[in-house]
């Protein structure tokens, strides 16, 4: 019954962010089966994925265990006193034996190493997801920065045709015009920046993901509200999370390693048949050969020291789940909040863009004067960069959200 209730509520729980998952990608991340494909090929990805065949090889060799058949022969001259030799041989085949379950224990081994080498694989699938999700979003913010930096630049340059016509209407000085001239170069150095800065996000995410397909969006998406609460999110990180996978599995491994040094205080003895001739051939010998070793001090320590790797890596888990919970609640706190930040940012943005676009009609009117003007377009590039910035952490931070909790690109189904 309690296991029914448990089962239950953990439905209940996952049941809204399955269905939801399908409606809360972002579109302005690349589709699932691009994704896919570039992060099978990144390089940590493509190491992880050799390092689980060799681990699928470490498995079925601990599994098999270092015991092997030996053969060994021996031949002997003997010489009677009563005269005459005598041609003697000896041959014999042995073998280690486990017992004590410890080939069941070898077995479970084997299985919990391949199991680590699949769970760093998801892992490393996982960090690759979260990077080019961050790459992807600073590129298209590269791009959004550029657009803006253009847009400023023919603004600058609006400003200096308004002050050479005032200019040659006699209402502006050359002060003036110098002024405005110098503003227009500067905002073509930023522009130059931007673009700049456009071609090395680009390059960092080709870099990373040599074979995504890079088709930009019209623009950044607008950063959306979290549909579930603190609880749900970090309950459901907490459940996806592939470092806490390793650290399970690497506590499994260790407790299995404890047990075998347990049963390995019981030393596997060594079983053999051998045949011999002797007395000129006249005596035929074969028996059954068992030699056990004596196990002492070496094998008490082992054990201790397997014993203690457990506390050590039930430590080591337990403080990974800590920091997981923690990262968690802060990167759901800044989704939570980053959304308004943003609203806020961008109702700056437009009032500042509507009050330079009203102060340059005034002065190609022959209102007002050049540095309130030139006051206006440096409040105005402010306003627009901080909005920018706003937007991208908003979602960065709720793209890590997903990423973490598996609800997109079908890193789930690992």
């Amino acid at each position: 019954m309690k296991s029914w209730i448990v089962m239950t509520l953990g439905w209940t729980l996952a049941l809204p962010l399955q269905v939801a998952a399908q409606s809360v990608i972002p579109s302005d991340l690349p589709p699932a089966e691009l994704a896919r494909a570039a992060i099978e090929q990144e390089p940590s990805v493509v190491r992880a994925r050799y390092a689980l065949d060799a681990a699928g090889h470490a498995g079925r060799r601990i599994a098999a265990s270092p015991y092997e058949w030996t053969v060994g022969v021996d031949g002997q001259r003997r010489r009677y006193d009563t005269g005459g030799d005598s041609n003697e041989w000896a041959a014999r085949i042995e073998r280690p034996i486990r017992i004590g379950g410890k080939a069941e224990l070898d077995q479970s081994l084997g299985d919990a190493t391949e199991r680590i080498a699949r769970a760093e694989l998801a892992e490393a699938r996982h960090e690759a997801a979260r990077a080019l999700a961050d790459l992807w979003i600073d590129w298209l913010a590269a791009i959004q920065a550029r657009d803006l930096a253009r847009e400023q630049l023919g603004f600058a340059e609006s400003s200096v045709s308004a002050v050479a016509g005032r200019r040659r209407a006699g209402d502006a000085s050359l002060l003036d015009l110098n002024a405005a001239q110098a503003d227009a170069a500067e905002a073509r150095r930023q522009f130059d920046a931007t673009q700049v800065q456009e071609t090395k996000a680009s390059l960092r995410l080709r870099s990373r993901f040599p074979s995504l397909v890079m088709e930009p969006p019209r623009s950044l998406s607008e950063p959306v509200d979290l549909e579930w609460d603190e609880a749900q999110w970090r309950e459901r990180v907490l459940v996806e999370s592939d470092t806490l996978r390793i650290m399970q599995e690497s506590l499994r491994r260790a407790e299995l390693t404890a047990e075998r040094a347990r049963a390995d205080r019981i030393p596997d003895p060594t079983v053999g048949v051998y045949t011999a001739s002797e007395a000129r051939r006249s005596e035929r010998i074969v028996g059954v050969s068992v030699s056990i070793p004596l196990g002492g001090t070496y094998r008490r320590e082992t054990m201790q020291e397997a014993l203690k790797q457990v506390d050590v890596t039930r430590a080591e888990l337990e403080r990974q789940r800590k920091e997981i919970e923690l990262a968690t609640v802060e990167v759901v706190n800044d989704a939570r909040a980053a959304p308004g930040r943003w609203r806020l940012a961008e109702q700056s943005t437009q009032i500042a863009k509507e009050n330079a676009r009203l102060g340059q009609r005034g002065y190609s009117l022959g209102e007002g004067d050049l540095q309130s003007l030139l006051l206006l377009r440096r409040q105005s590039v402010a306003a627009a960069s901080a909005s920018l910035s706003a937007r991208v952490e908003a979602l960065k931070a709720r793209n890590r959200l997903l990423v973490d909790a598996h609800l997109i690109w079908g890193l789930a189904d690992e």
